[in-house]
């Protein structure tokens, strides 16, 4: 097509061909149209020229000479007449030339009005083709100011990106030079604490020898005077009865030492060894009493642990003879700053803690059905997912999501201690059942014993997936993880002794008061009761409506085993009967958001509930 560039060519080129091209062909076609019209013209003029020549020669009817009035002397004129045509003769060939004139005029006339419908026609495509050209060349020229926009756009997002990559290289530069430094310090922590652990050890061992030998010291020095004392005679003035029987006394005082003082003496008997006087004899008896009597001290001093710290005496714990579910709310307190995780009695039923994301434990005192504030414990490095009291309920054990568990001593607002040395966040923590001794699980797929008295990890067994709650007993720790599966490990070897599947991921664990029982709580929807005795799983809880609310959700027994408790994603409480498996009811009150953990109390008398909403709601 003749207004269509060829492949390739740049737009400007092609304009100016289809300019040339429609030049030419204009050109040639004039050229045809001023040739055709002088041509036409001349044809007209003949024809004119014709018509009048036809007319002249018309012959008049009286010139008409009738050929029967030719005389003799008109054959001599034969030759002539044979070389000059007559006038009819000549008017039939100009007839017959207008006639052929006539013709090629209608012929061009028609070629004429063929020739200007087509000039009309590309005239009309000459004006169409230019209107299109003209937006065609509007429409190029925008393209080539979309393509200059384009252009600049192009250009300043290079510079952005080659900004862009410079920062992201110094970035990564600093990040490796950051992850050196962290290296190096982690390292250095690692060498520090093992340096520290090891100087804890040697002192320990130092400590305890020092100890030992002052205690073999002190016995070998009381047995020495015991002998002494044993080998003394004097003479006295007082009866041999009375005498007799303050010697048994002292004696009887002195037999938990090493060598018991044997005094033989009989009512009537004379004495056969002879005492030198009363006086010397019970200053020497009392002597040996002061002495066995630091030796008793010194040993109730020093206790079982290594660092030699003092025994706890423990709170009265009240007993729980027959729980009662929870039926109506006794208060609502906005508890946290963000969402609570965690709530936990303590061993008197009178104290409370309760853990949440905005890093802080509160302490609450339960007082006549009512919250009141006790303490705020900080210096959690992290959001806190479980909360524990010990067995003397003096202490609180966190853990945090800052790869740690820490614990506070109740009545001091920092933490004492923190136990580190996960990789991942810790998501439970427990006091074992002696008081030195607890145990954190968390999602690095490890779950640590710690020595309190020595504030290190004392074993680290690898449970084979990330763990959301333990529990302890006597000899075994119980562990609960995202693979749909419950673990029992032997805390004297390291070795896990069995494993209980479960239908979903397993979000609680809570072990019965006689230790024969385990509750747990899986996002399946379900509550199932183990019997340890048999490590099997016994029954199965669920209920229209309850659905967990989060892989935290904490579910509880009722101090004496009657009841299971646990709060749905609704903000509803579920009861069930233990022993009938059927639902006791469920407990709808100012909770609008699910339930993230509930407690009930040793005395039976309380429950606790919290919730994403910042909330905890004493029930009754």
């Amino acid at each position: 097509m003749a207004g269509s560039g060829p492949l390739g060519v740049p737009t400007a080129r092609w304009k100016r061909h289809i300019v040339r091209q429609l030049r030419q062909r204009d050109r040639a076609q004039k050229a045809l149209f001023l040739e055709l019209v002088p041509a036409y013209n001349r044809l007209l003029e003949k024809a004119e020229l014709l018509a009048w020549i036809s007319e002249k020669l018309q012959p008049e009817p009286n010139d008409v000479t009738p050929t029967t009035l030719q005389g003799p002397w008109e054959e001599d004129s034969g030759p002539d007449s044979d070389e000059i045509p007559s006038p009819t003769t000549l008017r039939v060939k100009w007839q017959e030339e207008e006639e052929g004139l006539r013709r090629v005029c209608g012929e061009m006339a028609y070629q004429v009005v063929e020739k200007s419908a087509a000039l009309g026609a590309l005239e009309s495509t000459l004006e169409e083709r230019q209107s299109r050209l003209a937006a065609l060349e509007a429409h190029v020229a925008e393209l080539q100011e979309a393509r200059a926009r384009h252009a600049r756009q192009v250009d300043a997002q290079r510079e952005l990106n080659a900004a862009q990559r410079a920062a992201y290289e110094a970035l990564r530069a600093h990040a490796r030079l950051q992850e050196a430094a962290l290296r190096r310090l982690e390292e250095e922590a690692r060498d520090l604490l093992e340096r520290l652990v090891q100087r804890k050890a040697r002192a320990a061992a130092e400590r305890n020898l020092r100890l030992e030998r002052l205690e073999k010291a002190k016995q070998a020095q009381v047995s020495l005077e015991l002998k002494k004392a044993a080998k003394r005679t004097v003479s006295i003035s007082e009866s041999p009865h009375s005498v007799s029987q303050g010697i048994r006394e002292e004696a009887e005082t002195l037999a938990p030492t090493a060598e018991p003082l044997s005094l033989k003496s009989e009512a009537g008997d004379k004495w056969k060894r002879p005492f030198r006087s009363a006086s010397a004899t019970s200053l020497t008896l009392s002597r040996c009493v002061d002495v066995v009597k630091e030796l008793l001290d010194f040993k109730k001093r020093r206790g079982h642990s290594v660092g030699g710290a003092p025994e706890q005496r423990y709170q009265s714990i009240p007993v729980c003879v027959a729980a009662r579910p929870p039926t109506q709310v006794q208060d609502v307190l906005d508890a946290h700053l963000s969402e609570v995780n965690a709530v936990c009695f303590g061993p008197s039923s009178s104290l409370l803690a309760t853990g949440g994301a905005d890093r802080l434990i509160q302490l609450w005192n339960v007082v006549g059905g009512r919250l009141e504030a006790n303490q705020t414990l900080e210096g959690a490095g992290g959001s806190i997912t479980s909360v524990d009291f010990d067995p003397s309920g003096s202490q609180v054990l966190a853990a945090t999501y800052n790869q740690a568990a820490q614990i506070w001593k109740v009545g001091e607002v920092q933490s004492k201690e923190t136990l580190s040395g996960h990789t991942d966040k810790v998501t439970a923590a427990k006091f074992k059942l002696t008081r030195h001794q607890a145990v954190t699980g968390s999602r690095d797929r490890t779950v640590k014993e710690w020595d309190l008295g020595r504030a290190y990890c004392s074993r680290t067994i690898n449970v084979l997936s990330y763990c959301n709650d333990v529990v302890c007993g006597d000899h075994v720790i119980i562990s609960g993880h995202y693979d749909q599966k419950i673990r029992f490990w032997d805390s004297r070897v390291p070795c896990c002794t069995q494993v209980i599947p479960v239908q979903g991921r397993v979000t609680s664990l809570n072990l019965s008061y006689d230790q024969l029982h385990l509750l747990s709580c899986s996002r399946d929807d379900t509550l199932k009761v183990i019997d340890l005795r048999v490590s099997n799983i016994r029954q199965v809880f669920r209920a229209d409506g309850f659905r967990c609310g989060s892989d935290w959700t904490k579910a509880v027994f009722s101090p004496d085993r009657s009841y299971a408790l646990a709060g749905s994603w609704d903000g509803a409480l579920y009861i069930w009967d233990v022993d009938t498996g059927k639902l006791e009811g469920s407990l709808r009150g100012p909770h609008c958001t699910a339930i993230n953990a509930v407690a009930w109390c040793a005395s039976g008398s309380h429950v606790v509930s919290v919730d994403q909403a910042r909330k905890v709601v004493l029930w009754r």
